[in-house]
């Protein structure tokens, strides 16, 4: 047996126990029973010492299940490195920025290369002239307009001068 092997069993015992220790604790509530004499103050190991045993049994097997897991990583670190395909460099090792699409079939250009190997797109010299207002005979007919200005009433007519 290897050491990952035994690293893993380990750590998969270790994390059972955790599992069943934490499923076997009470909640905070749940003393407020025996201070009043209605829970099961006499039970396996005392009235507390239940939950010091469990939290303190939850404690180590957390401790052992942190250090097999530190151990099952620099173990399988240590035995990748120096083999070929193996583990060189870390987790960004083969990371590819994606943010900006790449040309089909063209190398990746590299940063602060020309103007034109870039796979951006230069942005224009001068902005383009504001297009014609659409002519009342182009407007879409879908599309709800505006209304109309409101005509203004023509002034009433001046009264006739009396005869005199």
């Amino acid at each position: 047996m290897s050491i990952n092997t035994v690293l893993l069993i380990i750590q998969v015992l270790s994390a059972l126990a955790i599992i069943v220790l934490v499923l076997l604790q009470q909640g905070k509530g749940a003393d407020m029973g025996s201070a009043f004499g209605t829970g099961s103050a006499g039970s396996l190991f005392g009235a507390s010492g239940a939950a010091n045993f469990l939290s303190r049994s939850t404690k180590w097997a957390a401790v052992v299940f942190f250090i097999s897991t530190a151990g099952l990583a620099y173990v399988t670190h240590s035995l990748q490195v120096g083999r070929p395909g193996g583990v060189e460099s870390g987790v960004m090792q083969n990371y590819q920025d994606r943010s900006v699409p790449q040309v089909p079939g063209g190398a990746p250009s590299a940063p602060g290369a020309g103007a034109g190997d870039s796979s951006v797109p230069a942005a224009p010299a001068a902005p383009a002239a504001p297009a014609a207002p659409a002519t009342p005979s182009a407007v879409d007919k879908s599309v709800p307009q505006a209304p109309a200005p409101a005509q203004t009433p023509a002034a009433p007519a001046a009264p006739a001068a009396p005869a005199k």
